[in-house]
């Protein structure tokens, strides 16, 4: 396993590419960058689907910047870690309790074996989901922040009782490797950047478009009727949340103001559930704020700044 740069997008200094195995025999690859003056701890990046570590070079480095040692990887099935069908193009799992094997082998054969203390987490989209997962009962983080947490779709024309009841009934059939209608067998980020539902701005866009170009093993397509129905199942879970029980630790979820791919209505419902969950809009973003304008970015690491101030921290 290794790390791919090009020239519009090289790796941060202080990179190391690793090989974590899961319980279950997933071979995920990883990244750490430490810096020379690491004084704050480490961040754990968790991406979002079709996502891999190198669209978060340029984040990472602003992390570093800000003196945290940086881990992350890819999700069982994308990006450079192992791909779960014989069409490596298609997005699946078969339970989100599958992907929490994952953050379970990174932070026990990784993070918490050659990385500092105290440990944070950024989560986006996806991964944002699958880290409230994480924070229902595990003591992994002091602090979290996740941007556009998958927590509601938009299901277009399709009525939402709909949905579920195809979604069984496909599985059941054996076809849960299918595409879902209107799910692609090419990356979203391949598509014309005109009308795109995930940037406003159009030079990281042409980055990610060239990694993609130089690198095609990395992108992934659409989701399966598998991928969604283990996504709406886990949603679910997730909204029955006790409403007296906060999070393992403090947590702020941050909003795309015009985003177009989660529901926000649900993100602002789960966060007004249980004590310990701040919640933030970015107006005039679209769903991946952290490759947004600079104006945007500037406001989002405001935002996790003020989050993170030394005095608000504690240590587990």
């Amino acid at each position: 396993m290794q790390l791919y740069s090009i020239v519009q997008n090289r790796e941060p200094l202080g990179s190391q590419c690793h090989e974590v195995m899961t319980a279950d025999g997933v071979r995920l690859r990883a990244i750490t960058i430490a810096p020379k003056d690491a004084a704050k701890g480490t961040i754990v990046v968790l991406n979002g689907r079709t996502e891999f570590v190198e669209r978060y070079f340029e984040t990472f480095s602003d992390l570093t910047k800000r003196g945290y040692v940086v881990a992350s990887f890819d999700w069982r099935g994308q990006g450079g870690s192992q791909r779960l069908l014989k069409n490596p193009m298609r997005g699946y799992v078969n339970s989100f309790a599958d992907y929490d094997k994952d953050l379970s082998a990174i932070m026990e054969k990784l993070v918490q074996q050659q990385c500092p203390k105290p440990y944070y987490a950024l989560a986006h989209s996806m991964g944002g989901q699958l880290l409230l997962r994480a924070l229902r009962d595990r003591n992994y983080f002091s602090r979290a922040v996740m941007t556009g947490p998958l927590l509601g779709f938009h299901y277009g024309r399709w009525p939402r009782w709909v949905v579920p009841i195809l979604t069984f009934i496909v599985k059941y059939c054996g076809f849960g490797w299918v595409y879902i209608p209107g799910a692609s067998a090419k990356p979203v980020i391949q598509n014309q950047f005109a009308g795109n539902v995930l940037m406003s701005d159009k030079g990281r866009w042409d980055r990610d478009v060239a990694i993609l170009k130089a690198h095609p093993q990395l992108g992934l397509g659409g989701p399966t009727y598998s991928w969604l129905r283990a996504a709406m199942i886990s949603m679910t879970h997730l909204h029955r949340w006790p409403r007296k029980k906060g999070p393992t630790c403090p947590t702020l979820i941050v909003l795309a103001g015009n985003d177009r791919v989660v529901d926000n209505r649900e993100a602002r419902n789960f966060a007004a559930r249980a004590p310990g969950f701040s919640l933030t809009v970015l107006d005039g973003s679209e769903h991946e704020i952290l490759n947004e304008t600079n104006a945007i970015r500037e406001r989002f690491w405001a935002a996790f700044d003020a989050f993170m101030t030394p005095e608000n921290n504690y240590q587990r």
